[in-house]
């Protein structure tokens, strides 16, 4: 089954624009449905239903989110970092008036600074770049879903549950890092499905030019623009927090392997070691690039000479030549960042296992407080880090779906889906069971766009028959039977966030109001 015939499988609706006679300026058909991409992105619907989505995103991220009033969390950390940086350019101890030492890049706390600037140090000042992020994070999904899945309808889905996810929703009202983490993966992750777009799209352009694969060893030049793109997003994401880097190999496989289909669509001979040499190159030039962006994040850390280890080798009697000792001395900082994170075992009350992630067996307590009127003898005000129970519960079914779905259907995008979920889930269970390392379910969080497009796949595929949709045909009774049960599904998780939301926003309501949603009892108090 070519990639063609299962795109259309899964679409509800017809293709955007039905492919060109065959042999039009010598090109075969089955060779223009197969190098097929998405023509139409500036289709008027698929933007109006984007906007539509991001504006209800917006208003459940930015409504009140100056309260409650204080630190949540570990906001006592990122807001008075990024305080500090603003006066400092480096993080900041007040107590003994020096460096801070830190553990995580600079990036986050620089952009959470931006807020600080623009509102002042408090509530919605340290609040207001991660809520940004947030609704940014929920702008790109949809685009993506339209992009993969040639559906408006499939799209709009994909970033509603998102905007209904009660765990995204807290981290974008929450100045922590991990909702910059997210956006830059996710962020990156576009760019590398816009590359792939791309380079079929050219080398049909060199087919049409006359390019003949049987006649000729070489592979048309193509400028990988937005790989290159996407390479400075992932440095950024890496100069957030360098567990962004558990990505890079699963993305650099994606690229490799959408690379040698392309090739073997468009009838090259040996596609993987054709091309083989400008793969690497490109590659080789992509890393190189998202060092040098990550390296950029410090730049504070570079032009002054107060951050912590800034002057290491000179104060212990070693050559510090410029440039290359200052490298030396942020190498030695990381060194030293990376035992601190390696050796952090120690347990928390609210601390995770990966395998537990999915099932919601335990997540963080954000903020609490019992006291105001609610009407009731007792009241609760809490935010807890909790995904919508109805979307989460459902990851699991969609991954063990999607796993038949590739291997049946052959469709690169359930491998394109899976494959960054691998890489958002399996090195931390790699770091359980290696060490014990201490670990909180909000580092899913980069993973969690993926998750929601396994679920979207599925919801397509139960609304669409094997045959796909004929332009024009009427829809089947198995159509329509599958659009109400994706419809109802999407209903009770609107439903159920509905219910949850008191406890994502701190709304004060009655104890036993608030008990009756501990769903779970203690693993979720």
């Amino acid at each position: 089954m070519t990639t063609a015939t299962a795109e259309t499988e899964l679409t509800p609706e017809p293709p955007a624009a039905a492919p060109p006679p065959a042999g039009v300026r010598g090109v075969p058909d089955v060779v223009r449905r197969r190098l097929a991409t998405l023509d139409n992105w500036l289709n008027p619907h698929s933007w109006m239903v984007t906007g539509l989505i991001v504006v209800i995103a917006a208003i459940l991220r930015f409504q009140d989110l100056a309260k409650p009033k204080g630190y949540i969390f570990d906001e006592v950390y990122y807001p008075t970092d990024a305080w500090d940086m603003i006066h400092h350019g480096v993080e900041w101890d007040e107590k003994t008036n020096g460096p801070a030492y830190v553990v995580h890049p600079p990036l986050g706390k620089w952009l959470i600074a931006l807020g600080e600037l623009v509102f002042g140090n408090k509530e919605l000042g340290w609040r207001f770049p991660a809520a940004v992020a947030g609704t940014l994070m929920i702008l790109i999904l949809v685009r993506v879903a339209y992009r993969m899945f040639h559906s408006v309808l499939l799209a709009g889905t994909a970033g509603l549950l998102m905007a209904l996810d009660g765990f995204q929703l807290v981290l974008s009202r929450t100045s922590l890092l991990d909702i910059f983490v997210g956006l830059f993966v996710l962020a990156s992750f576009a760019a590398l499905v816009l590359d792939r777009d791309h380079y079929r799209r050219r080398l049909l352009r060199a087919l049409e030019n006359g390019y003949d694969p049987a006649k000729t060893a070489t592979v048309p030049h193509i400028v990988p623009w937005w790989l290159l793109v996407s390479a400075v997003l992932f440095g950024m994401a890496c100069g957030v927090k360098w567990s962004a880097l558990f990505f890079l190999p699963f993305f650099g496989a994606l690229i490799l392997v959408w690379r040698w289909q392309a090739r073997r669509s468009a009838g090259i001979q040996g596609p993987i070691i054709a091309g083989i040499f400008g793969d690497i190159g490109w590659g080789v030039l992509s890393v190189v690039l998202s060092l040098i962006t990550y390296l950029s994040t410090w730049t504070g850390w570079f032009v002054t000479n107060t951050g912590y280890f800034r002057h290491y080798r000179e104060a212990n009697g070693l050559s510090e030549p410029p440039v290359i000792g200052a490298l030396r001395n942020l190498w030695h900082y990381h060194v030293e960042a990376f035992n601190f994170h390696s050796g952090l075992t120690e347990r928390h009350v609210y601390q995770s296992w990966p395998w537990q992630w999915l099932l919601l067996g335990r997540p963080v307590a954000f903020y609490w407080n019992n006291t105001g009127n609610c009407g009731a003898p007792s009241c609760a005000r809490e935010i807890l880090l909790l995904g919508t129970p109805i979307l989460w519960w459902s990851f699991g079914p969609a991954l063990a779906a999607m796993v038949w779905f590739g291997i049946a259907r052959r469709d690169w995008r359930a491998w394109a889906i899976l494959v960054p979920v691998l890489g958002g889930m399996l090195p931390w269970f790699y770091y359980a069971v290696k060490d014990g390392r201490t670990m909180f379910s909000f580092y899913l969080l980069p993973a969690l766009p993926f998750l929601i497009l396994a679920i979207v796949y599925v919801l397509g595929a139960i609304m669409t028959p094997t045959t796909g949709v004929a332009s024009g045909k009427a829809r089947t009774d198995r159509q329509l039977i599958g659009t109400v049960v994706a419809g109802a599904y999407v209903v009770l998780v609107a439903l159920c966030f509905a219910y949850f939301h008191p406890i994502f926003v701190a709304q004060l309501i009655s104890y036993d109001s608030w008990s009756s949603r501990m769903w779970l009892g203690g693993r979720w108090i």
